[in-house]
């Protein structure tokens, strides 16, 4: 995660086809960027994995699913989003109490 403008980029690292919908947690991924780890149990077909990405964070950082944007990634695992007007100190708190210090 890092601040942007005026909102914060969040890298990720997402698995398809889950068992169920949940934000793991912060792993290295392979480009030694931190990443925050998510599954969905969409598949990667015809966008469904990407949109249930954007509803899972919208919901996990209390935003609005518009306010999130996929910029990088639309068909790959390692995804970026920018979470507009959302502060990089706020991204973490919310996050955190839901994945645990890490």
């Amino acid at each position: 995660m890092r601040s942007e403008g005026e909102g914060t980029l969040l890298r990720l690292r997402v698995v398809p086809n889950a068992p169920q919908d949940r934000i793991e947690g912060v792993v290295t991924a392979s480009d030694g960027h931190a990443r925050l780890k998510i599954r969905v149990r969409a598949a990667p077909d015809k966008g469904a994995a990407n949109t249930a990405v954007i509803k899972l964070l919208a919901k996990a950082l209390g935003v609005p699913k518009t306010s999130l944007s996929l910029i990088s990634g639309q068909t790959a695992r390692m995804k970026t989003v920018h979470a507009a007007e959302l502060q990089l100190d706020d991204a973490k708190t919310r996050l955190l109490g839901l994945t645990g210090p890490s």
